[in-house]
């Protein structure tokens, strides 16, 4: 049973420090094309900012999960957060494309950021108050790109990206103040004790990386070529030894035999396909909103307004957890996650129907950060409340890795439609843009579905 051990504002604390992740990520997608241009590489090399950064991710988030349910939760925060700042200090100073992407790849660690928080929480908020927040801190990113966006744009279109990067330093360096003074300190005495799993952590780690830059390079390489079928066996071959290695395992760094929960197995399964679902909406709606009017669908914003095509989703991602805190006590976590799919089902589909106006896009990404607010608060809870406080960490850091693996998925998929669509002024035409966004609603949708499906079938074998 979790104890009060921690001051009352422990969770904004954590809060705060998770919001690191979203200041981040928000660097990413926006910046792509000023990259490119700033260091003279070509836009699919520039894509690499964006790779390393999401396979170094895949790779530490399983790590510093395991690492969260030992003692030392905070020790672990403050270093993850020192690299991250490193990483970015890298970044803004970097003199040529190869340092800039070792800055990237030490900011890989924000994945683990939330995992490490959310263990964080379990131990030292109040037992009625975990819940919420559990499903406040998972939120956290979704919220919190929200804001990083506009804060990009206006800082990259006032200044240059390394002042981006430079704003990224000076927010983690004020989160590690915060965590520092705020989260308590000293070990955790009542965190098991238990040898590191080296062999699970190489072996998912080397996995996991064959996997995501198979599908992230698949669509530059071409999918039947030696490279992209060759990462893909590697990927499988590794995984399915990592697998059969962690059930033989005493202290695996992730037990599989926790997926056998049903509620967990729900969570994970849905973190796969609504990550893909999420990943193709956002760079789709973004690429949209910088896109020239030349191309039919292009609104042609500036960076410096591009970033607040976002904006709406923070709201409605906000309202929805405070929503959700108030609805758990009424309505089962297991029929909220339906429910968030389907929000985001809605939106999916709205933005694949419409969206070559400003305000269309702002209403798909108001009722996108609606569904994804209600989804990513329910899952994190679910398998809070099926699992043994000394799994958590574990168990919640791969649900974190199954959303990336997803959103991989969401990034070869939209990179091999757009890749094939492309007009002679190298923008991807309307068909492109629109059958890449179909995509993203069928996926949302397939995932309702199912959902529904397994919600009423519960509720049928309980009738009976």
């Amino acid at each position: 049973m979790t104890e009060p051990a921690g001051p009352s504002n422990t969770v904004p604390a954590l809060v705060y420090a998770a919001l690191s992740t979203a200041i981040v990520s928000s660097l990413g997608m926006l910046l792509v094309p000023t990259i490119s241009r700033e260091m003279d590489v070509s836009v699919s090399t520039a894509q690499w900012m964006l790779t390393l950064n999401l396979l170094v991710g895949a790779i530490a988030t399983p790590v510093m999960g395991r690492l969260s349910d030992g003692p030392h939760k905070k020790r672990l925060l403050l270093w993850a957060l020192s690299i991250i700042l490193l990483g970015s200090v890298i970044a803004a100073a970097a003199p040529n494309f190869t340092v800039f992407l070792i800055g990237r790849a030490l900011q890989g660690l924000s994945y683990g950021i939330v995992p490490v928080t959310i263990a964080l929480a379990r131990r030292y908020v109040a037992a009625d108050k975990v819940q919420f927040s559990i499903s406040s801190l998972s939120v956290t990113v979704s919220t919190g790109i929200g804001i990083g966006y506009p804060l990009t744009g206006i800082i990259a279109g006032l200044f240059d990206f390394r002042f981006a990067f430079w704003f990224a330093a000076v927010f983690v360096v004020t989160a590690i103040a915060v965590v520092f003074r705020v989260v308590p300190a000293g070990p955790d005495e009542r965190a098991p004790v238990v040898p590191f799993d080296y062999n699970g952590a190489g072996l998912l780690g080397l996995g996991l990386g064959a996997l995501l830059l198979g599908v992230s390079e698949g669509p530059n390489w071409g999918w039947s070529s030696p490279w992209t079928v060759g990462a893909f066996l590697v990927a499988a071959g590794v995984l399915v030894a990592w697998v059969r290695a962690e059930l033989r395992t005493r202290h695996p760094l992730v037990n599989l035999r926790v997926l056998r929960n049903g509620e967990v197995l729900l969570a994970n399964g849905t973190a796969v396909g609504l990550g893909a679902a999420m990943y193709i909406g956002l760079s789709i709606s973004s690429l949209v909103a910088q896109a020239p009017a030349s191309t039919g669908y292009g609104i042609a914003l500036p960076v410096f307004w591009a970033g607040f095509v976002m904006f709406p989703l923070s709201v409605g991602s906000f309202g929805a957890n405070r929503l959700v805190r108030r609805l758990s006590r009424r309505i089962k976590l297991s029929t909220l996650l339906p429910i968030g799919a389907g929000i985001m089902a809605s939106a999916a589909i709205l933005l694949w129907v419409a969206h070559t106006e400003l305000g269309e896009i702002l209403i798909g990404m108001l009722v996108f950060g609606v569904g994804m607010g209600t989804s990513y608060a329910a899952m994190p809870a679910l398998i809070a409340r099926s699992v043994a406080t000394e799994e958590l960490g574990s168990s919640v850091s791969f649900n974190q890795v199954l959303r990336t693996v997803g959103s991989s998925f969401g990034t070869a998929a939209s990179g091999a439609v757009l890749a094939g669509n492309m007009a002679p002024d190298l923008h991807p035409t309307g068909v492109g843009i629109t059958a890449t966004l179909g995509i993203g609603g069928v996926i949302c949708l397939a995932v309702f579905i199912a959902l529904l499906l397994h919600t009423l079938m519960a509720r049928s074998r309980r009738a009976a």
